[in-house]
């Protein structure tokens, strides 16, 4: 049974989330249709471009994404803080680079003088934007409707182009959020498109590592910014040339189809994180199949549990076996 997003999202456990949506229909993003001969390659890039202008729009930062032939995986990062800190004209400016807004929405960035009552309507409906603006269902929405018109209008039908909701997993600490980072930028690997992570289109690493050469960070991706130090900036607390060398060695492990073993004194990540190689190995190839809504340490998939009400959460026996210190 469907479940609904608020016992899905929990930002008191974390800002982290993994989403995937998958197509219906044997419908395409991208790749050939084996039947038809055609090439759906191009919507690759209808899928990146609105996923990284969406960035710069809601307070939600993109940590990692692939699209692969008929589903997207997106890791993001909820900044509420950033929402809530915004002024009420940055809120509607950003709103309305969406979204027509209101006709006192549209007067108020023009700059016209609002009465006292018009002035309290305009404060409401800001804050209703505000609160969207760092939701994670109006981030998802606001990609998959663009997409799926897009591709309605080009194959001249109309009805789902995806599956009724996306699927979100919360990761409630920083194993779940690197194991699961790594596992989505391997996913073109692990289908057998690619064979290297520098070479896997549309994909994050690939732009992180682009970048990485040129000494810089993708400015529309989530930046690493090292080990946890006292006032350092957001972003990711762990170096950024030692994820891309952890994920390609990770990749050569997984195209073998052997089991592979990397060595902690050449990967201060799983050092830090106190995982070893066949852990690693594991949820970097088996995420999904093992974790359901909540990822995270035993400890954290209770809490999480406790503050969405469920019963239950699956995957709390794997996370003692995968997500435990070695």
């Amino acid at each position: 049974m469907p479940q609904s997003r608020k016992s899905q999202i929990s930002l008191i456990d974390t800002p982290y989330y993994h989403c995937v949506s998958r197509c219906v229909r044997r419908s395409f993003l991208c790749g050939e249709d084996e039947f038809t001969g055609q090439s759906y390659e191009h919507r690759r890039g209808w899928v990146e471009q609105r996923l990284l202008n969406l960035s710069a729009v809601f307070a939600i930062d993109v940590c990692a994404y692939a699209v692969m032939s008929n589903h997207t995986h997106i890791v993001v990062c909820v900044d509420k803080e950033a929402a809530d800190n915004w002024s009420l004209k940055e809120v509607a400016y950003r709103w309305h680079q969406l979204h027509k807004g209101t006709l006192l929405t549209q007067r108020f960035l023009r700059d016209e003088s609002l009465s006292q009552s018009e002035q309290i309507t305009l404060n409401e409906t800001i804050n209703i934007y505000r609160q969207r603006l760092y939701d994670i269902s109006w981030f998802m929405r606001s990609l998959n409707e663009y997409i799926a018109r897009e591709a309605n209008k080009e194959d001249d039908c109309t009805g789902r182009f995806w599956e009724g909701r996306f699927k979100s997993q919360a990761l409630l600490d920083e194993s779940a959020v690197l194991a699961c980072m790594a596992y989505v930028d391997l996913n073109p690997i692990r289908a057998k498109i690619e064979k290297t992570p520098e070479t896997s289109k549309h994909t994050s690493i690939q732009k992180r590592i682009q970048a990485c050469i040129k000494g810089e960070q993708p400015k529309n991706l989530m930046g690493f910014v090292g080990n946890h130090r006292q006032g350092m900036p957001r972003g990711i607390a762990f170096s950024l040339i030692d994820y891309c060398k952890l994920v390609d060695c990770t990749g050569r492990s997984i195209r073998e189809d052997k089991a592979g073993y990397i060595e902690h004194q050449h990967s201060p990540i799983l050092e830090r994180l106190g995982l070893n190689s066949e852990q690693w190995i594991t949820l970097t190839t088996e995420f999904e199949q093992h974790f359901h809504t909540a990822v995270g340490s035993e400890h954290m998939m209770q809490q999480f549990k406790q503050h969405t009400g469920h019963q239950r959460i699956r995957g709390i026996t794997k996370a003692k076996a995968l997500l435990q210190q070695a």
